[in-house]
């Protein structure tokens, strides 16, 4: 019995054949005509195009911001650290404050030395802290102002949680100030555990007794927000004011002030390292009527 072979598998193998053929020949044309176009491939270049395309944009706000709220406030700070500080405008008198941080002074350079183009005119001093802190460099530094023709004042950095009356009488002891001399000065930044009226009645009380000893209202030296929380009533008021307020080109402050320690990035000839800088609000008369005067007889 003769079979006959089926056919079919054959056809099937050559219409295979064929449609491989064909997509051979598509694919050689499409070479022919400028690539072939892979959607998988095109569609993953697109993704990390995108992923690329928003770390750009993400870093680019992170530096936007970073910017303008961490460094555009803070511009007069770096120009101060790096020996570009911009000086405030309109005040000719300038001085400096100095503790054993600034180290061993030579005078004759300080005596010579400018800011802004202008002669140093007063320096003060630190003296005292708490209730039995005397500053190392004080007794050298207050008499070599006074050598080297400079008016001079000396400071106490106020405790809050040491008794005010024994503070007061701890700088009186250790400081001697004379004629021709800037009034006291107590520097208060600390609150400590005291209520707002305990500090204000215990820095009122340093105030008076040092008033009471040299017949001069104390000068008060602390930044605007510490004045504006803690000492804004107006048994302060009587007091010249010695703001700190750094790297800004003019003071938010309204009230009346004498002082402005505009600066803690100063460079002065003769001084190795950084320190406080200082403008006087006023003509040089008005400082010298500000200082210690004589009692007449």
């Amino acid at each position: 019995m003769v079979v006959q072979r089926k056919s079919s598998p054959r056809r099937s193998s050559t219409y295979g054949s064929t449609r491989r053929n064909i997509r051979r020949s598509s694919t050689r044309r499409r070479k022919k005509n400028g690539g072939v176009v892979d959607i998988r491939k095109l569609s993953s270049n697109l993704r990390i195009l995108a992923i690329r395309l928003g770390l750009i944009c993400g870093i680019s706000l992170i530096c936007y911001f970073a910017y303008i709220y961490g460094v555009a406030p803070y511009t007069s700070k770096w120009q101060a650290f790096y020996g570009n500080e911009v000086y405030p405008e309109g005040y000719s008198i300038h001085g400096i404050d100095i503790s054993h941080h600034q180290g061993e002074i030579d005078w004759r350079k300080v005596k010579n030395a400018e800011v802004n183009g202008e002669p140093i005119s007063f320096v003060f001093i630190k003296a005292t802290e708490g209730q039995n802190h005397i500053d190392e460099n004080y007794n050298d530094n207050f008499y070599q102002a006074r050598e080297n023709g400079f008016l001079r004042g000396a400071y106490h950095y106020f405790k809050p949680n040491i008794s005010a009356d024994s503070q007061a009488k701890f700088f009186l002891k250790q400081v001697h100030l004379e004629d021709g001399d800037l009034p006291p000065v107590l520097d208060i930044e600390e609150k400590g555990t005291l209520t707002v009226e305990q500090l204000r009645k215990a820095s009122l009380k340093w105030l008076k007794m040092v008033e009471m000893r040299y017949g001069v209202p104390p000068i008060i030296y602390t930044n605007y927000k510490f004045k504006r929380d803690y000492l804004n009533t107006p048994d302060f008021d009587r007091y010249p004011y010695w703001i700190a307020h750094y790297y800004v080109r003019s003071l938010a402050y309204q009230g009346k002030w004498r002082f402005w320690q505009h600066t803690d990035c100063g460079k002065i000839d003769g001084i190795k390292e950084k320190v406080d800088l200082n403008i006087y609000n006023g003509s040089m008369y008005d400082l010298k009527h500000l200082c210690i005067e004589e009692e007449e007889e």
